[in-house]
């Protein structure tokens, strides 16, 4: 959501959309967690939200932010790895009650 340009949802729905970019805004500056673990946390997000548009932009921040190619595949490679424990996880009753 960083740069120049006013995000659509601002323009459409400034009472609503001012306060989430100023919140968005806000998570990325400030805190007392560094920029480029910030980065490689929306890096993951991005990932496991599949949205091609913000995983570009924190792979670039992250890179800005001095993360290596290897940090941020380790951490793409740590979301991949949840994400298919948590499909194993999920409905374990089921899993269960018909495959023991």
């Amino acid at each position: 959501m960083s740069g120049a340009r006013t995000p659509w949802f601002v323009l459409n729905s400034p009472e609503l959309g001012k306060p989430f970019a100023d919140f968005y805004e806000s998570c990325k500056n400030t805190g007392v967690l560094d920029r480029k673990t910030k980065e490689l946390l929306m890096t993951v997000l991005a990932c496991v939200f599949r949205c091609p548009y913000c995983l570009e932009e924190h792979i670039k921040g992250a890179l800005e932010a001095g993360a290596s190619k290897e940090e941020i595949t380790e951490a793409l490679l740590i979301a991949a790895v949840k994400g298919a424990g948590t499909q194993l996880a999920w409905k374990k009753d089921l899993y269960t009650k018909y495959l023991t």
